[in-house]
């Protein structure tokens, strides 16, 4: 690889790492041609961005942005990165899916909002829920109060309703 080349390529780095919420390292060590494809699909479902770089180019990206200190013992032997932006939970529960189902897959560590978090942590940050499930969560607490208030309504209304009915009924009688 040429001398622009890699300036390139830690530029681009530099660029992802500044960009994203969240960057996930992972070791792909046997993993066939198809199965990298079929986990960048789930990742490109996502909005993630999976990429495979030299471990020396990213370490340089790292040290020239800042802020990655713990990744740098991580980056040895065939290591895989996604960078996520909003959903920073859906790389640890598709690497965590891949990983069972293939058993090829070894979650390294990653750096979520300047937090390092390390491989035994998966299981915790797959279990998390995503932004959009939050406020879903948030947006069905809101509702609940004001269906109740619907639904109270709609049987005064039926009540009523009812009894205008029965009336009629009697005065037809």
């Amino acid at each position: 690889m040429e001398k622009a080349q890699k300036g390139e390529q830690i530029a681009e780095i530099k660029e992802k790492l500044t960009n994203s919420t969240a960057v996930y390292l992972v070791d792909y060590h046997g993993i066939t041609v198809d199965e990298v494809n079929g986990l960048r699909r789930e990742f490109i479902k996502e909005g993630v961005t999976y990429k495979i770089y030299k471990n020396t180019l990213f370490r340089r990206a790292m040290e020239e942005v800042g802020g990655y200190d713990e990744l740098n013992d991580l980056l040895v032997g065939m290591t895989g990165f996604a960078f996520s932006g909003d959903n920073f939970v859906a790389p640890a529960k598709i690497i965590k899916k891949f990983g069972e189902d293939k058993k090829k897959l070894t979650f390294k560590g990653c750096y979520i909002e300047s937090e390092f978090y390390g491989s035994e942590q998966l299981a915790t940050l797959a279990s998390m829920p995503s932004k959009e499930e939050v406020m879903a969560g948030i947006v069905g607490s809101i509702q609940a109060p004001i269906s109740g208030v619907v639904g109270a309504i709609n049987a005064v209304m039926r009540d009523i309703v009812g009894l205008v009915d029965e009336i009629s009924k009697q005065k037809a009688a």
